[in-house]
């Protein structure tokens, strides 16, 4: 099946995680608060789980897949560093007298992740962007369905002594953190609305020339290696302070669409309380302008969704744009 674009809407029931916060005040944890307006137009305020840290999540399982399949990357992803390409001493050498054409060839061969997940090299006088092939929104609560509370938790010291007591307060132990300690942490449970697309016809793609750099094979493996990740990142969301608070993932639920022509997979925010019947006669709708071109599959568990980016890895090949060379 060839595949122009995915899009993936997702309600995701999470009980009792902190997977992504503001910082800290004192020894209080600030978790994330939004601004959103829900699917009655109403401004609420709500917990959410920012797209940078979805997409650093997707990174980490790209990482691992691609290492495992054996594609390419440069030298800054090989040790998962996050300014990716931009750190490969070769490279950064190798485009330093070259067009920015040429130079964003060499990128999409050297580097799936540099290819996939979007890049921009400021090096020298260089401004070379790499749109990023998967894009995602901000996770945010429903607010009839989210709450955030805040928990009391003492790191205990064994010897409580004066003594010991009196040496805790110097500057040097207190900024080691080596005695008794209070703190408080963030807890959030709800419902939560995931959005996320990737457009699989762009994998290769060098977006200057308009033209692919690599071959189909080289395509699918990357698109293959990229659903795995987006599978994986909401059967192991690894965000913040897994260690002790790692999500109970109660349920998934959503639909997702797949373009196989020229029109884009459309999402719709699970904000909406109707967003899963209204994908799913869009899709109908659209396929008026372009028959066949849009299918929705439906799923209501972690199973039904596992299974459905099962069978899309199984028969997926990235859609070739004709008008490349």
């Amino acid at each position: 099946m060839s595949i122009y674009s995915i899009s993936l809407s997702a309600q995701l029931t999470l009980d009792m995680h902190s997977l992504n916060n503001e910082g800290g005040e004192g020894n209080q944890i600030q978790t994330r608060m939004v601004n959103i307006v829900d699917g009655n137009g109403e401004l609420k305020n709500v917990n959410a789980i920012s797209g940078d840290m979805i997409k650093h999540i997707l990174a980490e399982h790209l990482h691992r897949i691609a290492t495992a399949n054996g594609l390419p990357l440069c030298a800054g992803c090989k040790t998962f560093n996050a300014n990716r390409i931009s750190a490969d001493e070769s490279y950064m050498a190798a485009i330093a007298n070259m067009n920015d054409a040429d130079s964003l060839t060499l990128m999409l061969e050297t580097c799936a992740m540099d290819d996939m997940l979007g890049n921009l090299i400021t090096a020298g006088s260089k401004s070379l962007p790499r749109k990023s092939v998967v894009e995602f929104g901000w996770v945010v609560g429903l607010p009839e369905l989210t709450r955030s509370d805040s928990y009391f938790h003492v790191k205990y010291s064994n010897e409580r002594g004066k003594a010991q007591r009196d040496a805790e307060k110097g500057e040097e132990a207190r900024g080691a953190n080596l005695g008794q300690a209070i703190f408080h942490r963030p807890a959030n449970s709800g419902v939560y609305a995931l959005v996320a697309t990737i457009e699989a016809a762009r994998i290769g793609f060098n977006d200057i020339t308009q033209t692919y750099v690599l071959d189909e094979s080289q395509r699918q493996a990357r698109l293959k290696a990229l659903l795995e990740a987006l599978l994986y990142t909401l059967m192991e969301p690894a965000g913040a302070m897994r260690g002790t608070q790692a999500p109970h993932i109660v349920d998934v639920a959503g639909v997702i669409t797949v373009s196989q022509n020229v029109i884009p997979a459309p999402t719709l925010s699970p904000l909406n309380e109707r967003y899963d019947e209204e994908l799913v006669g869009l899709c109908e709708t659209l396929n008026s302008i372009r028959p066949g071109a849009l299918t929705a599959h439906s799923f209501n568990s972690m199973n039904g969704y596992a299974q459905t980016v099962r069978d899309l890895i199984q028969s997926a090949t990235p859609y070739t744009l004709h008008y490349a060379g």
